[in-house]
Parts: structure tokens; C-alpha cells; sequence
């Protein structure tokens, strides 16, 4: 019931207060886009998990994609601007199912999907950009080389959004 009461709250028209917050949210993306777990994989989706269930799908998408190129910025975009573009829409996407699966239908099941995506799915996709575009490494060698730190970095990322969530709920926003 609470849930519904607050997507009912966050959503709809955009006020300053959700302006402010997806703004220290973006801000949030950024600090944290200097904590790499691996190249270019770090905790800047972590404030975009929480954006997407706590304020709404769209407030989620668009702050994982400034955070992902925040992540790609500070990494010196490793992987060309034109690939990092391609990987930030690839997290707007993934985000944004993922808050629209966790308003219709629970946390579990937007995290299954999320990590799937983001993790196995978004490594085969971006393996295969990354060979067509860039070139030099196979699609296979670069699905090898990323699938397990993403997947686990989706995990982490997702998981620590969802207990800020629960902490954050019942907060009168």
C-alpha cells in the first residue's frame, strides 16, 4: 500500500523537490563514478536503481545515463566516445525496465531481469558494438572479460539501492 501511495506521490507532475533530488541523485552518480570495480564498471548506478524505484522509471533511466558517462569520463572513455554513448543508452534502458518492473510487479523479479540485462546481455551486445566499431578484440574475448565484474557490479548496485529504498520509503518526501 505504501508503495503505491508513494509512486502515486513521485510521479505525474515534476515538482522542484524532484527536481533537487534527482539533481543530488546525478550529483551522487558522479562522486561514486570514481569508485571503479573494474575499467569502466562502478558504483555510479547505484543512485539510478534508487531513482528508478523511489521517484520513478524515467528519473532512474536519465540519471544512469549521466552516470555512466561520468564512469566513462574519469576513465578517459577507454572504449571511444561513440561506444560509451551506445553503453549509456544501454543503461537507460536496463534502468528504466528495471523501475518499471519494480512498480508492476516486485523487487525480485526487476533485479533478476536488471542483472540479466545489464550483466550477460549488455556484455554479448557491447562485445559485439565494440568489435564492429572499434575493432581489436573479439566480441567473445571482450564478453569474457566483462560479464562477471558487470554482472556482479549490477548486483551490488541494485541490492544497495533497494536497502536505501526501504530506509527511504517511509520518509515523508
Amino acid at each position: 500500500m505504501e508503495r503505491e501511495k508513494l509512486h502515486k506521490k513521485t510521479t505525474g507532475k515534476i515538482n522542484t523537490k524532484t527536481i533537487v533530488f534527482l539533481a543530488l541523485l546525478i550529483g551522487m552518480s558522479a562522486i561514486l563514478s570514481n569508485i571503479k570495480i573494474f575499467e569502466t564498471i562502478s558504483f555510479d548506478s547505484f543512485p539510478a536503481f534508487f531513482a528508478a524505484m523511489f521517484i520513478s522509471p524515467l528519473g532512474g533511466a536519465i540519471v544512469a545515463s549521466l552516470g555512466h558517462l561520468f564512469t566513462a569520463y574519469t576513465s578517459g572513455f577507454p572504449l571511444t566516445v561513440p561506444i560509451h554513448i551506445f553503453i549509456m543508452f544501454e543503461m537507460f534502458i536496463v534502468v528504466y525496465l528495471f523501475g518499471m518492473i519494480f512498480k508492476k510487479s516486485n523487487a525480485i523479479m526487476a533485479t533478476l531481469i536488471s542483472v540479466l540485462l545489464n550483466g550477460p546481455v549488455s556484455a554479448i551486445v557491447s562485445g559485439w558494438v565494440v568489435q564492429k566499431v572499434v575493432g581489436g578484440i573479439t566480441a567473445s574475448n571482450f564478453f569474457l572479460m566483462m560479464v562477471i565484474p558487470l554482472t556482479l557490479a549490477t548486483f551490488v548496485n541494485v541490492f544497495l539501492a533497494y536497502l536505501v529504498y526501504r530506509v527511504m520509503k517511509n520518509v515523508n518526501y
